[in-house]
């Protein structure tokens, strides 16, 4: 029961975000009030990692530069293998 509800509210989540994203300014401010600076600043540093593996950087070069375990980046690049996964998805998206 407790895996039910909490895919509903994963799912209730994404859509509230899906409604809120067209305007910048509200899913920013969203944003900001549901996480706190320091998760928020977490999802920013993963969306770094992700771009600096896209280039092709090493792992152990991007935990230097970001000042990160390389288990953090080591993560990020496992999704990243993913052909369908969520971050490659989102940087075609960005990039068409």
């Amino acid at each position: 029961k407790l895996e039910k509800e909490s895919q509903l509210q994963d799912e209730e989540i994404i859509e509230v975000i899906s409604k809120i994203a067209k305007d910048k300014q509200l899913l920013s401010d969203f944003i900001k009030d549901i996480l706190t600076p320091h998760e928020f600043e977490n999802i920013a540093m993963r969306w770094q990692i992700v771009k600096k593996l896209e280039k092709g950087e090493y792992q152990e070069s991007i935990a230097e530069d970001l000042h990160l375990g390389i288990a953090t980046v080591t993560r990020g690049s496992r999704e990243m293998r993913k052909k369908e996964g969520g971050f490659r998805r989102a940087l075609k998206v960005i990039h068409s």
